[in-house]
Formats: C-alpha cells, structure tokens, sequence
C-alpha cells in the first residue's frame, strides 16, 4: 500500500461491495463455520476461520506509521527506494543532486550509514530518549491512545526489505544494522502497556514483485535479498519465514498485509493462514488477517486503500487511509488531511460497516510533527465526548443521507461532510439509533430517511442530542414524523462546539425496520425479525448468502424496495423449485417456502416502469416519442411522459434490456466504442450492444454498462434538457450514474 503512484487496485475476494448491509444481527460472521481448534494449509479449512471477531468490530479506529530507512531522505514519498533508481523521476533527480549516481551510492547506504555529498553522514538511526534522541515509543502509544486507537502498530517491514525486527533470516533488520534496536519490540511493549490491540503491517510482498524493478542486479548474496533478487523458489520461502517471525515474536491480534499477495505462492499463503490461526489458537485469541488480493472475505478482512465502499457493505471490512494527502512517509513539505476530513471520512465508513486504519508519518529521528499530534487529538477529543455512537456500534439498514457522497471505492479523497449530511450507526442491542449531524443544522433538522412511507416510529420514546461530555444529554421535543422525514427540534444555536452533533433515538424495543432504497432486506426471523441482510441488484449462491450474514435456507421474511422482486430458489445456483416476490413478506410459511431458500436473485421487477434521471443535471432519460429505429437516446425535465418511463427486462447473465414504454424500443450502445458516442435506441434483437449491466455505486445511485462496448451512459454534465446522452468509460463523475425511480 500505500503508494503514491498510480497502480491497480485489485478488488479479487470482496464480496457485494456497495451492494450489501448485515443489519439487526451479528456482522462480520461471513458464514463462516465454527472455528476448528486446528487448521490446515488448504482453503477449505482457513475459510472457516472468522474473520472479523466481536472485538474488532467493537473497535473501529486504529493507528499506523509509515517510519523506517525511507524516512531518511524525507524525498518524494515511502516510495523513494525504488524511484531513485528510475532515470528521470523526481526522486532519482534528487538523490544524484543530494547523494550521487545510485550505482555510486545505493539504497542500502542509508542503512548502513554514509556521507551525502555535502559531506553530512546519512543514516536510518533513531535514538531513544533515555538514549539521548527524540524517540519513545511509549509517547507514541499514549499519543495514539489519546487519539481514541483501539489498535495500533507498526509498518513492521515495506517494500524495501528492512525487517523492524530481530529476524532470523534477514540479516537487513533493525538490531544487525541502522538503529541496533528492536523496533517491534519496543512498540509490541508500549500499544499493549496502553491496553490497545496490537496491528503488525507487512508489505514485503511487492519486495520482489516489482518494487526494486529499476535497481541494478547484485552479485552479493545479502544484497540479493535486500533488493527482492534471489529467485521466485527462495523469495516465496522467505516471505512466509518473514511472517513466522512477525507471528511468533509479537503474537498480533491483526497481520496487516499490503497488495501483490496474489503474486506469492498459493500454497505459502496457505501455510502463512493456517500457521497464525493455529498459533492465534494456542494464545486464545482471535486474530484478524488483511488483505487487498490474494485471500478471500470467507476467512479474512477486505481492506480499502485510501477509501471504502459507497454504501453500506458486507463482510465487516477496513479501510487504511493516510494523515497526509501527498505521502505515507514523512517528507520535507508534506501536506495533511484537515480534521474535519478526517474524522467525518471515520464516522462514514463506521456507517458502512467498517473499521478505519489511520497511517502517520513520523521523522527519521522519531518526532511526530505537532501537526500530525493536532488532527490526532482532535479525533481523539471528539471519540472521548461522543464515542457511545461510534465505539461498540453496529451499522444499520442505511447508512445516511445528504449531498456528501464518500467512498465508492479505492483511493477516494477523503471529503468534509456539511450539516445536510447524517450518518446513522446503532447500539448492539438494536434499540437506540444515532443519527450523527456532520454540522450544526440550526434550530431544525428533518432526518428524510425516517419519512412515515419508510418506517414506523410509533416506539420511539426518547430523542437527545448527545452533551458536551461523554454521558451528558441535552433533552429535546418530541420529534414529529411526516412524509417529509422526522424533524427534530434543536436548541436556536450551537450549544457546544464539535466536529459532528449526535442525535439519539430510543426505541421501546427493536428499532422498527426500514423500507430499503435499493434491493430487500432479508430477516431469518417472520414479521421482519432477527439477523437480516441488506441486498442489492446481483444473484447470490448459498455461499454468497453465508457471507453477507443471512445464511441459506434461512430466509423467513423479507421486505422490497420499490420496484424490486425477489426471485428464491430451493437449490444451491438458482436450480430447483422457485418463487417470485414483488411486494413484502412477513411469514413466507405462507407461501410455503419457510427456510427453503437456498439462492436468490434481485432485480428489477420488470412490471414497473422507472423514472431513469442522471445525478449531475437531474433530467430524465427520453426516447423522444415515436422516432425512427436508430435515433439518439436523450435527457429531458420530468414531466411524466411515456417518453421518459422505463423497464428495466433481466435478459440473462445479469443484464438487462431497458425499454421505452411510449415506442417499446430498447437502449441500444449501437457498437461505439469512443468516449462520447452516443446512445442509441432500436426494436429488441437481443444483441449485446442492447443488454447493459446495472451496478450499484452506493446512495441509491447506478452505472448502466453496455454488455458491447463497456462504456456507460453518460449525461454529459450540466447540459440543457433536450440534450443527446453518450457513452463514456467508467470513472468517478456523477455525469455517469443515474438514479431509478419506480413509477
């Protein structure tokens, strides 16, 4: 990770991202089976390893560091040892101005120590205070503990190949050479003595899958090894002897690890999983492992870089993200995130069904910029006040609401939200909703998602707005529920000052559920109760429904959004008896079909018609009346025409035809295959360039891909009604997506 170049971010082993919500029950159980006391290295056994335990999902917030030998030269970014070597680049420009010719002076001088061309000695070497430097570790973890961290550790190797700790079988470690301390186990000591759980993050995968690809081949065998050169066979061994290491020295409760994992042997991942889960046995604990490829979401945790999903998600997964907007390391110069990004981006994706870890950048000598201790603190001060609707919190059917869209992938900026933007978390026992305020709203705030045509609210007993310290309470009115939303009555003014205003909603008994806005929600209990699942468009097999935390043949009642249906089937892979659903269901016994419903499809029910309207100009797709095979799709102001109504017809395969209902022709992408060709219409042919494939991208909000060209329609910005709708190739404008509302 942590990269500040572009590079693909592979989303293998996710599981419905932007698609799904566990609600009303345990999250994070992926379907898992009960832990077996001992694992094997085969898939079928690490599988059943649970991958998000209570604690984790109890916890939310973590801290990490990227702080090592790349941290010397405070150039560029974490990734200053493989760009020196690459002609040209900004790094290699700077290290022969600062250093010489990298074939003069390599990477491993900063290790082992040298003069720069100015005559000054360079070198990885970090005192400790009681030593006579700036470096404590135990300052660190206060600090991360003030922060709010329930967990914290180090980046214990990156990419270059410096192992932090007394290894074995890397003699390029932090005792044998730089520092001559052991840095994992100074800081395994200090994040315990705090009581926070403790991370190890490892990146050595990409240590000799690309990372030193500029660097000049070595002769010396050590040399070999620190620069990623000693052959597939030995390196493979080595990264699994690495973890061993990490695993039996420090015991932690979370191995972080980095991308290219899909490049190491397949067989050496699985010694590495079943290794730790068997040692996580023998220390009765439950441990976490990280991944962003090369594992799957059945027995370990999916982690975003620098982002989240845009919607509520399923299994529990974890977003690693950077204090700083332009490195991962410390550099002269370096930019931060401001606080209220920082914490907002926290509380949206505890929203989603997340953990956020959150990277610092310390210098090489161990000084942790005041700026850096500012945004920490601040974070820290809001979680000590207002932590009851973070800390310990479950997800809830939705998410929020409001103009500030977050996430929908990885690396997302993260954004400030405004005080139209609320983000909803709820207690474990399922009877208090927190609606977090991401600002002062004023005297009123009408909560749109809590309309009477959603929920009912008739339990409600309480509404509070958290205090000004941790346990206090401000009482407020009685809310008032309409159609419009719950509007809720404020003090006229601010009465403290805080990152994010938390209302508390109690109910007598559970809270009531809600209609979805996308997809159903699937309850294992009649009369819309018990554990439940939130799915959206897409066909779910057994194991699908096991890891989204419904399980199969558990389905007992179920509840549509407008305009979808459900299709249940009684096999495994939509094979067997089956029935449709188009409107809810508080007791399937009735249809006969209690706990039987192995898979399932979601879908457009293709008896409604949909408004179709782009989010950037707001205008409605049209077909223009009864015009000629051929003609141009365009956008026209809602006016509930014919013109402007929709079927969304599953063909097969997860896609759709979409047709008009004034002429019954189809969206056609006519074979174009250039940004900003346009869209077309036709008699259906059932020809690929009709079918398009529908993705939720969060918020309510879709993509429409043509099954031909791949592009996906595009409103073309802020354009006049009347205008023609293209095709453009994916990416992350709002000129792309489009909302479905069912007529």
């Amino acid at each position: 990770m942590s990269s500040s170049i572009n590079r693909r971010h592979f989303l293998a082993g996710a599981t419905f991202v932007a698609a799904a919500a566990v609600a009303g029950g345990l999250f994070g159980a992926g379907g898992a089976q009960a832990a077996p006391s001992t694992y094997t290295p085969d898939w079928n056994s690490v599988d059943q390893h649970p991958p998000a335990p209570e604690w984790f999902q109890d916890a939310k917030f973590g801290i990490y560091f990227h702080w090592g030998v790349f941290s010397v030269p405070a150039y560029d970014s974490e990734w200053y040892p493989r760009n020196m070597y690459q002609s040209g680049s900004n790094a290699n420009n700077h290290h022969v101005a600062t250093y010489g010719q990298p074939s003069a002076w390599p990477y491993h001088n900063f290790i082992n120590g040298a003069q720069d061309l100015a005559g000054n000695f360079v070198k990885f070497a970090p005192k400790l205070k009681s030593a006579g430097g700036n470096f404590d570790p135990a300052e660190w973890a206060q600090l991360f503990a003030d922060a709010g961290a329930k967990f914290a550790g180090p980046v214990a190797e990156h990419h270059d190949g410096f192992s932090m700790w007394d290894s074995q079988v890397n003699e390029w470690n932090s005792v044998n050479k730089g520092p001559g301390l052991n840095l994992l186990q100074l800081f395994t000591t200090a994040i315990r003595a705090k009581g926070m759980k403790l991370l190890v993050a490892m990146h050595h995968a990409y240590n000799y899958n690309g990372f030193y690809e500029f660097a000049p081949a070595q002769t010396d065998p050590s040399l070999k090894k620190l620069y990623g050169q000693l052959g597939a066979t030995a390196e493979n061994q080595l990264w699994y002897d690495k973890l061993k290491e990490v695993i039996d020295r420090a015991q932690p409760d979370i191995l972080w690890q980095d991308f290219k994992l899909d490049a190491v042997d397949e067989q050496q991942r699985l010694n590495f999983l079943s290794y730790y889960y068997n040692q996580a046995n023998s220390w009765g604990r439950e441990v976490v492992a990280t991944y962003k490829d090369g594992f799957n979401s059945r027995g370990e945790v999916f982690d975003y870089e620098r982002g989240g999903p845009g919607d509520l998600t399923t299994p529990y997964w974890l977003t690693d993200d950077s204090i700083s907007s332009s490195s991962w390391c410390y550099t002269q110069g370096i930019g931060y995130y401001s606080f209220q990004q920082m914490l907002h981006s926290l509380i949206d994706r505890v929203s989603k069904n997340g953990n956020m870890l959150l990277n610092i950048a310390p210098m090489a000598d161990g000084t942790i910029p005041q700026g850096q201790k500012d945004i920490l603190l601040a974070i820290g001060d809001y979680l000590n006040r207002f932590g009851e609707s973070v800390y310990s919190t479950r997800a809830w059917e939705a998410y929020g609401e409001g103009p500030t869209k977050m996430g929908g992938g990885a690396f997302t900026t993260p954004h400030a939200g405004t005080a139209q933007d609320i983000r909803f978390t709820r207690n474990k026992a399922n009877s208090v909703l927190y609606a977090t305020v991401l600002g002062w709203p004023g005297s009123s705030l009408t909560i749109k998602t809590l309309s009477s045509d959603q929920i009912n609210l008739s339990s409600l007993t309480s509404a509070k707005l958290l205090g000004a310290t941790a346990g206090s309470y401000i009482d407020l009115p009685t809310p008032v529920q309409s159609a419009s939303g719950l509007t809720v009555t404020l003090p006229s003014s601010a009465p403290y000052s805080a990152g994010a205003y938390v209302l508390k909603l109690s109910f007598s008994g559970t809270i009531p559920s809600l209609r979805p806005q996308t997809g159903f929600i699937g309850y294992q209990d009649v009369d819309y109760t018990g554990t439940a699942a939130v799915l959206g468009l897409g066909d779910y097999t057994a194991a699908d429904l096991g890891t989204a935390g419904l399980g199969a043949r558990a389905l007992s009642s179920l509840r549509l959004a407008s305009g979808y249906q459900v299709i249940g089937y009684s096999g495994d892979n939509f094979t067997g008896t089956s029935w449709t659903f188009t409107a809810d269901n508080p007791d399937l016994r009735v249809s006969g079909n209690n706990d039987q419903v192995t898979s399932l499809k979601v879908q457009f029910n293709p008896a409604k018609y949909f408004r179709i309207t782009n989010v950037t100009d707001g205008l409605a797709l049209d077909s223009g009346g009864n015009v000629a095979s051929g003609s141009n799709l365009k956008q026209w102001t809602w006016d509930s025409s014919n013109n402007l109504q929709w079927q969304a017809v599953e063909v097969g395969g997860g896609y759709y035809k979409l047709v008009n209902r004034t002429n019954g022709m189809v969206a056609d992408g006519w074979g174009a295959t250039a940004d900003g060709s346009a869209a077309r219409q036709a008699a259906w042919n059932t020809g690929s360039n009709q079918q398009w494939k529908i993705t939720h991208r969060g918020g309510g909000r879709y993509t429409i891909a043509n099954r031909t060209t791949g592009l996906v329609l595009d409103g073309g910005g802020n354009v006049a009604s009347g205008s023609v709708t293209k095709q453009w190739t994916y990416g992350s404008s709002t000129n792309l997506l489009w909302t479905f509302t069912a007529l």
